[in-house]
């Protein structure tokens, strides 16, 4: 019997420095969602990985973090000998005690799980500490990173609001620049589709005059503007339409019944 793979995807895979070789590969996973074979799953993938790279590592160490027990796993007698020993980590975020008594780069993964009415003070808080203790480049990714999770956690804010509620300016940081990006291709698509439903229009305005000109010669100026003015639908109904028609005056009459 032959087993075939299925596509593997690890959150995190942290190397060992390239001057400790072999070391001590770490695989990091990141579980806010209820996954009833995240355990068989994350396994598979680690021992996978470090059977592919055995001359590489050492020895292979896994952290799952969630943001409370009632996410993890129900089933997991099958995996109680990785779970109790020491070489998985579990970290519930919740239980991690105040976010202003933890390291930074914690502080953050617990920001994510604060009640909505804290949420506010607590990012605010993170954000000044960060300028005291932080310089260039590390400030900028944690800036970014508690920008980010507030922007999501009030999606329904406007970035003005979202300013004044974190006394910062979101302009530099990279949430904004993203939302900038989207809007920059979404109006580039839009643009897109609204010069081709003009191309389309002009092309059907173009169609029938030339056909209106070749029946009853040069149209007057007010016949013309009438004809621009329709929509592409009621331009390829004129289209079918005109074959009818034995002078201006029936062209004019239909254009005045469709437009009133």
């Amino acid at each position: 019997m032959a087993v075939k793979e299925p596509k593997f995807e690890i959150d995190g895979v942290f190397l060992p420095p390239e001057d400790e070789s072999p070391g001590t590969v770490y695989f990091c996973e990141v579980q806010f969602q209820k996954d009833e074979k995240l355990y068989e799953r994350v396994f598979a993938e680690s021992s996978l990985y470090f059977y592919r790279n055995r001359e590489r590592f050492s020895d292979w160490q896994v952290v799952i973090i969630y943001p409370s027990r009632s996410i993890e796993q129900s089933d997991i007698h099958p995996h109680r000998t990785l779970l109790n020993g020491n070489q998985v980590y579990r970290v519930y975020l919740d239980e991690l005690g105040n976010i202003r008594s933890l390291p930074l780069w914690v502080a953050v993964m617990v920001l994510t799980t604060v009640e909505e009415e804290q949420a506010p003070s607590e990012a605010r808080y993170l954000l000044s500490r960060t300028r005291d203790e932080l310089s260039s480049p590390d400030s900028h990714a944690i800036i970014d990173m508690v920008t980010t999770i507030m922007a999501y956690r009030f999606e329904n804010l406007s970035r003005m609001e979202i300013e004044s509620m974190l006394d910062i300016t979101l302009k530099e940081t990279r949430v904004y620049q993203e939302i900038k990006q989207e809007g920059r291709e979404e109006g580039r698509e839009e643009g897109r589709e609204e010069g081709r439903e003009e191309g389309r229009k002009q092309e059907a305005v173009n169609f029938v005059t030339r056909q209106l000109t070749k029946r009853f010669g040069e149209l007057p100026l007010e016949v013309r503007s009438l004809v621009s003015d329709l929509s592409v639908a009621i331009l390829e109904e004129l289209g079918e339409a005109l074959l009818d028609f034995t002078s201006v005056v029936d062209l004019e009459a239909w254009l005045q019944a469709r437009i009133n």
